[in-house]
C-alpha cells in the first residue's frame, strides 16, 4: 500500500445542461489524469444545477444512468479512481443526493447518500429546503481502496462532527466532501469546518465545490480545498473553474496521531456514542 498519492479536485462550472456538464466533467478528469492524479473528485451536483426544481428533472436510476455510465467509462479508460461528487439519484420514487465512487476498472465500489438535508432559513440571506424534494440517506460510508480507507460525506454532512469521528473510527484516513456552500455560509464557515474536521480526527479532508456562477439562482462559494491532519490547507481554489492538486501523505497521518494522540485520549469510560460501540477503538 503506497504511503503517498495525489488527489485532484475539479471545481467545475455547472450549467443547466446535463450533456454539457458531463462533457466538462470528463474533460476535467482527463486533465487530472494528464497531471498524474491518482484520485479525482467532482463537486456536489456536478451534472445538475443546485436547485430543488431541477433535482427531479435530472434524477437518474443507478442502474440506468447516463452519468454513471459516462464516469465509469472514463475511470476505466484512464485507470483512475473517481469520486463522482454527487447527482440526484432516484429509487422507488425517492430522490437522494448521492455520491458514487469508481475504481480503476470503472466499477462502482461505494455510494454515499447525503445523511443531513440542507433545510435552512437565514433571515435576509438564504432559504433552502432540500427535504421538499430529497430523502436523507441512512448509512455511514467508508470505502476500501489500494491507498487507504476513504470516508465520504456530502456538504451539510460536514457540520456534524459525530459522523466524521465515526468514519475515523472505521479507519478512514482521507475524507472527501463534495459540497456546494453558498455565499452566506461559505465565507463564514467553509474553511473553518474543513480544517476543524481534519484536526478533530487527524485526517486529510478534501472538499470539492462547484465554481461560482454569479448569474445562478444559487451561487456556490467555490474555494475547494484540502486540509492535512494538522489543519494546514495544502491546496485551495478561488471562485472560478479550475483543478487543484494535493499530495496525500499517510505517514503524516501517523506522525500527527503519534505526536498528539488525541484519538487514544478519548474518555470512552465517560462518553461514548451508541453507534461507536460497533467499532474497535483505535490503537
Amino acid at each position: 500500500m503506497p504511503n503517498k498519492f495525489n488527489i485532484a479536485i475539479c471545481q467545475m462550472n455547472v450549467i443547466n445542461s446535463k450533456s454539457e456538464n458531463l462533457k466538462k466533467a470528463v474533460a476535467m478528469i482527463e486533465a487530472s489524469g494528464k497531471s498524474k492524479a491518482d484520485i479525482v473528485v467532482l463537486p456536489e451536483m456536478f451534472n445538475c444545477p443546485y436547485d430543488n426544481k431541477k433535482f427531479s428533472e435530472y434524477a437518474e436510476h443507478a442502474h440506468h444512468s447516463e452519468t454513471i455510465d459516462k464516469i465509469s467509462e472514463t475511470a476505466r479508460k484512464l485507470k483512475m479512481y473517481v469520486i463522482a461528487g454527487s447527482i440526484p439519484e432516484i429509487e422507488r420514487n425517492r430522490i437522494y443526493n448521492s455520491c458514487f465512487v469508481f475504481n480503476r476498472k470503472g466499477e462502482v465500489i461505494g455510494r454515499h447518500r447525503k445523511l443531513h438535508l440542507f433545510d435552512i432559513d437565514i433571515k435576509g440571506e438564504i432559504k433552502f429546503t432540500e427535504s421538499e424534494i430529497l430523502t436523507a440517506g441512512e448509512e455511514i460510508t467508508v470505502i476500501d481502496t489500494e491507498f487507504c480507507k476513504i470516508g465520504i460525506a456530502i456538504c451539510y454532512d460536514i457540520r456534524f462532527p459525530e459522523l466524521f469521528r465515526l468514519m475515523a473510527l472505521k479507519g478512514a484516513k482521507l475524507m472527501v466532501v463534495p459540497g456546494a456552500f453558498n455565499m452566506t455560509t461559505g465565507p463564514a464557515h467553509w474553511e473553518t469546518l474543513i480544517r476543524a474536521r481534519a484536526i478533530d480526527n487527524q485526517v486529510y479532508i478534501a472538499a470539492a465545490s462547484p465554481a461560482r456562477d454569479e448569474n445562478s439562482s444559487y451561487r456556490a462559494y467555490g474555494n475547494s480545498m484540502v486540509a492535512d491532519p494538522w489543519g494546514t490547507v495544502t491546496a485551495r481554489a478561488d471562485a472560478g473553474e479550475c483543478i487543484i492538486f494535493s499530495d496525500i501523505d499517510l505517514l503524516q497521518v501517523e506522525k500527527v496521531r503519534r505526536e498528539l494522540p488525541l484519538l487514544k485520549h478519548r474518555r470512552v469510560d465517560i462518553y461514548l456514542l451508541e453507534e461507536m460501540k460497533r467499532y474497535a477503538p483505535l490503537p
